[in-house]
């Protein structure tokens, strides 16, 4: 799941970038005062309206976004199959329909040698869950069906559309601190230079709170692992989610020494990264599941 968030984030920042820099060029949403000051409300109604936006355009590219910049095969199931890609399909399908999905989700595998799965897409019935070539050679089959039980989860429980909500809340307070801050900056320089300063300054701040604001996206999405780690044990049984926990762990104990392995489900020891980490603590999650 750690690349449906990372590559969320990274669409939506994008696109709020570029939204931002057309409506400047093209002069839309004044906010300005004959005096030179900032209408409050009306920079408000803006950045709601661009930041919601841009979450939802984020949205609608998350399936296609995540094929692109991931590499991913999808495996039609009415094609010729091997053996272990049709079952990996029918587990999914199977994972699904039992989660109450009318629409079954494309399947995918996509080169890496890193333990990794994910399930992005707009919605339910448009939605995608891949995993990576690592996780199917490092994982047996009783953790590889806990993982997809905890993807299909996400996807049940419709935490793309509820994680785009928030987005567009925080990019609407994003946009509205950006062209403050901004106007402030424009105000210290000579005033042949302040469109330029505003226009320039106005990016920068944009991405600089997008970065802080994601702490509040990453926050939101450490609590719903502990849903999605409920609806898989649902899905697959308390045993095997509980399994395919502790099958991380061991892989993560293998790769601690590697900073660029990161397991399935966003495992990471570091201390200080705990505020950019999409994924509470293995052991946490395990004695949750275990008191069940």
């Amino acid at each position: 799941m750690a690349k449906r968030i990372f590559l969320f984030i990274l669409t939506n920042i994008l696109v709020i970038v570029t939204i931002g820099i057309v409506l400047s060029v093209l002069g839309v949403g004044n906010y300005r005062t004959a005096a030179g000051g900032i209408d409050l409300g009306t920079l408000l109604a803006f950045s709601a309206v661009v930041g919601f936006t841009g979450a939802f355009i984020s949205l609608l590219m998350s399936r296609w976004m995540a094929k692109m910049m991931m590499g991913v095969q999808v495996l039609n199931p009415d094609k010729s199959l091997s053996a272990a890609q049709r079952d990996l399909v029918e587990r999914v399908h199977r994972l699904s329909r039992a989660a109450g999905i009318r629409v079954m989700p494309e399947v995918g595998i996509y080169r890496s040698p890193e333990v990794n799965a994910f399930a992005t897409g707009p919605s339910k019935n448009r939605s995608l869950v891949a995993v990576s070539t690592g996780l199917l050679e490092e994982m047996d089959d009783d953790a590889i069906e806990g993982v997809l039980a905890h993807e299909v989860a996400h996807i049940a429980n419709g935490d793309m559309v509820t994680m785009t909500l928030l987005q567009g809340v925080v990019n609407t307070f994003v946009v509205f601190l950006a062209r403050i801050a901004a106007w402030a900056v424009s105000r210290v320089v000579r005033e042949d230079m302040a469109p330029i300063v505003h226009f320039i300054a106005v990016i920068v701040f944009q991405i600089a709170f997008s970065i802080l604001g994601s702490i509040v996206v990453f926050a939101y999405s450490r609590y719903r692992e502990y849903h999605a780690d409920n609806g898989g044990a649902d899905l697959a049984g308390k045993d095997k989610m509980i399994h395919a926990l502790r099958s991380l762990q061991a892989y993560s104990q293998r790769i601690r020494d590697d900073q660029t392995a990161v397991a399935t489900l966003k495992i990471n020891g570091k201390k200080g990264a705990a505020l950019f980490s999409t994924h509470p603590d293995l052991n946490d999650r395990i004695a949750r599941l275990e008191a069940r």
